[in-house]
């Protein structure tokens, strides 16, 4: 029988695993295909699966099946997210994968123990600069070429510079354990900033009452707070190395950041 792989939690955030060595039914939770979601205990590691079919068709919907499985488990447990898609062909390949893994997850599972995500993104102008690019000619050597190239860049360099300038704003306001951070321009020709910060869970309310005042001192900046999340970015970090690809059998159980744009804002998101 094939299983396909949402997440690895804690086992002892399970408590009806103490007496079972055989999966066990995860009550009241549907994964991908509306398929039963199972507890598969792995030494002290819990694996939460379902069966999986090679007839199953893994679509956009299934993505968010995925994310909202795992956002249900990690209402009880610290969570190591598995890439969408990741399918053991039977019980022997997911004991392997799990067993020689093990030492790296117990790991991940205690550095990010009552830890979540929160997701900032931020749009910032970029001073037209989309509107410059546009009209540069495709090719030429005239004065008029080289001077638009110089003041291309000198755009460019001011848009970076100003992305850092937020960033730092926003780790020194925000304080976060660790972030990551991605920049990219809009069509629109303004710049998005993509922030991943990790806190600790208790310090959620007070992360979100910052935002608020943040959001208000900061107008001219349109920004967007989604969480709290699982650790997606962060299990991404510290399993880098450990790969399962995606529609395929999984020889080892990864970490990563799945279908975020395909969840509703309010579903927590996750990713190993």
């Amino acid at each position: 029988m094939a299983w396909y792989a949402y997440c690895i939690g804690e086992k002892q955030a399970f408590p009806e695993l103490a007496r079972h060595r055989k999966p066990i039914p995860l009550e009241s939770v549907l994964g991908v295909g509306g398929n039963q979601v199972f507890l598969y205990p792995a030494s002290d590691l819990a694996i939460i699966v379902s069966e999986h079919s090679p007839k199953d068709q893994l679509s956009q919907k299934a993505g968010v099946d995925h994310a909202r499985v795992i956002a249900d488990c990690f209402k009880q447990s610290t969570v190591l997210p598995f890439r969408f898609g990741t399918i053991f062909q039977d019980d022997e390949t997911l004991r392997k994968s799990i067993r020689s893994n093990q030492r790296l997850f117990m790991g991940n599972l205690e550095r990010l123990h009552g830890k979540t995500e929160m997701h900032l993104k931020i749009h910032v102008d970029a001073c037209c600069g989309k509107d410059l690019e546009r009209h540069l000619p495709l090719e030429g050597v005239g004065k008029e070429y080289l001077s638009n190239l110089r003041e291309n860049a000198a755009r460019q360099r001011e848009r970076q510079t100003r992305a850092r300038a937020v960033t730092f704003q926003m780790h020194r306001m925000f304080a976060p354990l660790d972030e990551e951070v991605s920049c990219r321009m809009t069509e629109s020709g303004k710049m998005l900033l993509d922030i991943a910060h990790l806190i600790d869970r208790k310090c959620v309310e007070r992360y979100q009452n910052k935002f608020a005042s943040t959001s208000v001192m900061m107008r001219e900046c349109q920004m967007q707070l989604s969480g709290p999340w699982p650790p997606y970015h962060f299990v991404h970090r510290l399993t880098r190395g450990v790969h399962a690809p995606a529609h395929a059998p999984a020889t080892a159980a990864t970490a990563t950041a799945p279908l975020r744009e395909a969840v509703p804002a309010e579903v927590v998101l996750a990713t190993v």
